[in-house]
């Protein structure tokens, strides 16, 4: 019987398509773990673990999620050899176990600090790294998570009691054409609020000797909520080079913006990094106008 190979082309594709299908399955597994589904982004495989449940506020602004509460996690590299960073929103309360979790997990912590000023309730914001095996990392992440009310798809069903107020939604959308022009690129919009990620670090960045997507370590995300047609507040977090610092900070400072916090978020990074997070209260195009130029003089400074 004369037998017939198939074409090296449609073995290739089909061995591709096969080893696609198992890191698909593999991310999706640790997804299920964590209680978020996987979303590829900039290069990453990014959790995303917004604290939808808190109802926080700053003076008369009650903080979207999307604006300064949006927890996650990313994994960088194969699931089998993963690199781990991410960034838990958490309350005072919670800080203690979520720490201990994290590091019985094997999870260094790289940052505890604000990000905002003023707030009530106070909200931290836990950074933590981790190497190794994606499943096991999960499942310390999702211990640390257990520790907190931080809403996933394991959580209560709607029926259940909830332990704290649920305030009306925000009664407008974004202007996401407003804001994206404004910054020069195109974002994403959910609600009131339009997001936009830049990337004010020229050259590679490498954690702990190993070389990361610029977008897991230094992106600088800026979000914008819309409190009304005439007034929205920002936040986010620049991230910038020591050389960038100055240039940076001053044009903040100097258009009205705060600078609420200037610090570190990650260990053994080259270059260093600093992360710059700012409030900003105004008229929605002169605001997105500021943010802009502030960005452009990080990217100018030598």
């Amino acid at each position: 019987m004369r037998r017939f190979a198939l074409p090296l082309a449609i073995v290739a594709f089909a061995t591709t398509a096969r080893a696609q299908d198992a890191r698909q399955a593999a991310w999706d597994s640790v997804g299920t773990v964590i209680g978020a589904p996987p979303t590829p982004t900039g290069g990453y495989i990014r959790y995303n673990l917004p604290r939808r449940d808190l109802v926080v506020m700053v003076g008369d602004v009650r903080i979207a999620a999307g604006l300064a509460l949006g927890g996650w996690v990313g994994f960088d590299g194969p699931s089998a050899a993963a690199m781990m960073m991410g960034d838990l929103v958490v309350t005072a309360a919670e800080l203690p176990a979520v720490e201990r979790a994290l590091i019985a997990g094997g999870i260094s912590i790289t940052a505890v600090h604000n990000h905002l000023v003023g707030e009530s309730p106070q909200v931290m914001y836990v950074h933590l790294h981790g190497h190794g095996e994606a499943m096991p990392l999960a499942r310390a992440v999702d211990k640390a998570l257990a520790a907190t009310a931080t809403p996933r798809r394991q959580a209560a069903p709607p029926s259940a009691p909830q332990s704290a107020p649920q305030a009306a939604p925000p009664p407008l959308s974004a202007d996401t054409a407003l804001v994206f022009a404004g910054m020069g690129q195109r974002g994403r919009g959910a609600g009131a609020v339009a997001s936009v990620s830049l990337e004010l670090v020229k050259g590679a960045v490498t954690v702990q000797g190993m070389a990361v997507p610029a977008a897991l370590a230094a992106a600088s995300p800026v979000n914008v909520q819309f409190v009304s047609a005439t007034r929205a507040v920002a936040t986010g977090d620049f991230a910038v080079t020591e050389r960038q610092l100055d240039a940076l900070v001053r044009a903040l400072v100097s258009a009205g913006i705060t600078v609420t916090a200037v610090h570190s978020h990650l260990s053994g990074e080259s270059p260093r990094l600093l992360y710059v997070h700012f409030w900003g209260d105004g008229p929605p195009a002169a605001l997105v106008q500021q943010l802009r130029q502030a960005a452009d003089a990080a990217r100018a400074a030598p």
